[in-house]
């Protein structure tokens, strides 16, 4: 039995943001940009990796999210603590100084980690943490 990661969930509070900084800054290919009552979802996704994708959607849209539940997403996207996500590049350095031209907000410069391993990390338009390793 075989097991791949089809897609990741990243929340986004400005589409057309999320969009210039996945497709423009990381490079991203836009596989579908759906909109649906004033909402749009993006898909996005490695150039070489087809069968992976992140899906940038609208914070707190599924069905059953009461407003408090709604109100504690918006604030933690605010604080930047609601997503995450980890991507791999082979030349962190150059990658990380696309994101910083770009003006992602940085969080850490490239680093080698106590734990073996060197990366960086920014937050994206929403607040996401981007964390990215070097591979070796």
């Amino acid at each position: 039995m075989e097991i791949t990661i089809h897609s990741a969930f990243l929340p986004h509070d400005d589409a057309d943001a999320a969009l210039a900084f996945y497709r423009d800054t990381l490079g991203f290919e836009v596989r579908g940009d759906v909109g649906y009552n004033g909402m749009r979802w993006i898909t996005v996704g490695p150039v070489n990796q087809p069968g992976t994708s992140i899906v940038l959607h609208p914070p707190a849209a599924g069905p059953g999210i009461t407003e408090d539940e709604r109100r504690t997403v918006t604030e933690m996207m605010a604080k930047g603590t609601y997503g995450i996500i980890t991507l791999a590049a082979t030349d962190l350095d150059a990658t990380f100084e696309r994101l910083r031209a770009g003006d992602a907000e940085v969080v850490q410069e490239p680093t080698e980690q106590p734990y073996g391993v060197r990366d960086c990390a920014v937050r994206d338009p929403a607040g996401n943490l981007i964390r990215i390793n070097e591979i070796r």
